[in-house]
């Protein structure tokens, strides 16, 4: 495993939409670890491929759980969100944009389709904080950057 270089904001790879993974192997399987040490050592708490310069579909989200002692670790492959129901907005922050942060409107739970590490196609609900970080990640394969998305407060 390594630390990658994370790709700042201003990069034009990360305005680029990425490409969907289509080899389950040793290489991906190292993208991934470098991904979670990468994003560990940076402390965040998400990660997406273009961030580490690569443009594939690939994301890894912290997930919070029942016990605050503990975290999920997701990794997700070329996934895509299948529905969206209700609404929350907060404070969102970006490893590839230090020091900006800025309140984003995003679902409240999302359901999710993706692969994992193993090419194996799986289904998960994800709501609350989960929901934001998975959002934000995902929105990283299109090209789209939390600030995009940013909630004006109202005047």
């Amino acid at each position: 495993m390594a630390i990658r270089d994370i790709v700042k904001d201003g990069e034009p790879l990360l305005r680029k939409k990425s490409r969907p993974v289509d080899r389950f192997d040793g290489k991906l399987f190292a993208l991934l670890d470098d991904m979670l040490e990468t994003m560990r050592a940076a402390d965040g708490v998400g990660i997406a491929a273009p961030q580490v310069g690569i443009l594939r579909q690939a994301v890894i989200c912290e997930l919070e759980t029942e016990n605050p002692e503990e975290s999920e670790i997701l990794e997700m492959i070329n996934p895509e969100i299948l529905q969206k129901s209700g609404k929350q907005t907060g404070p969102e922050g970006c490893l590839s944009v230090p020091g900006k942060r800025c309140d984003v409107l995003r679902p409240k739970t999302i359901k999710v389709r993706y692969q994992n590490r193993n090419g194996e196609v799986l289904t998960r609900t994800l709501s609350d904080f989960n929901a934001v970080v998975a959002s934000h990640e995902i929105d990283h394969l299109s090209g789209i950057l939390f600030y995009d998305k940013e909630v004006k407060p109202s005047k």
